[in-house]
Parts: structure tokens; C-alpha cells; sequence
């Protein structure tokens, strides 16, 4: 099991930055990806940045540019850095961890934190 716990949201400006943490817990060296997503009510959840063990990464169109993705493994935390926030970044992010086996993998998800941009 991995236990996964965001904080950083919060009440910003366009232009602004934020940073977004994701701290994790249980069997965490089982994880393959770790990922972030964003979602608004009545809207399908959406991905925003994924890294794997490997360190590959890869973005949202939308956010290319503006967010980093990065993981602290002595800290056993994932970090999304938000720079140039724009009013459509505004949603709730949800931290993502999965592992990678077969009929077996699994996936696990924070409680999520809210992102409110305001113009």
C-alpha cells in the first residue's frame, strides 16, 4: 500500500507561482510513475505532468513551459512547481502513484489540493 498526502494549493494572482507537494508513504520503492492531474467539477480528471523511476518526463500541452515535475527521494515527496499560473489552471490536483505489473498493477491517489487562479 502507498499512502499519498498533497499540500501547497492555494488562492493566487495570474502571473503567480505555486508549489505543490505530494508526500508518500508505504511501500514506495514498488512505484514505477509518479504523476500529477487536475480536475474541475463536472470534467473528466485530466494528467498534467508524469515522471517516471527512469526520470523520463512528460507534460500537458497546457502546461509545458510553466510546471515541473520533480521527485525528492530522500524525502519521499513529489513536487510540481507552478510557474506563470493562468485563471484555466484552476482545479483540484491530485498526487499519483502507480506500479507497473501486469494484471496486478495498481494505482493510488491523494486527497487532492485546491488551485484557485484568479485574473
Amino acid at each position: 500500500q502507498v499512502q499519498l498526502m498533497e499540500s501547497g494549493g492555494g488562492l493566487v494572482q495570474a502571473g503567480e507561482s505555486l508549489r505543490l507537494s505530494c508526500a508518500a508513504s508505504g511501500s514506495v520503492d514498488s512505484i514505477d510513475a509518479w504523476g500529477w492531474y487536475r480536475q474541475n467539477p463536472g470534467e473528466a480528471r485530466e494528467l498534467v505532468a508524469i515522471m517516471t523511476n527512469g526520470g523520463n518526463r512528460d507534460y500537458a500541452d497546457s502546461v509545458k513551459g510553466r510546471f515541473t515535475i520533480s521527485r525528492d527521494g530522500a524525502r519521499n515527496t513529489v513536487n510540481l512547481q507552478m510557474d506563470n499560473l493562468r485563471p484555466e489552471d484552476t482545479a483540484v490536483y491530485y498526487c499519483n502513484a502507480h506500479r507497473d505489473r501486469g494484471l496486478r498493477s495498481r494505482t493510488y491517489w491523494g486527497q487532492g489540493t485546491q488551485v484557485t487562479v484568479s485574473s
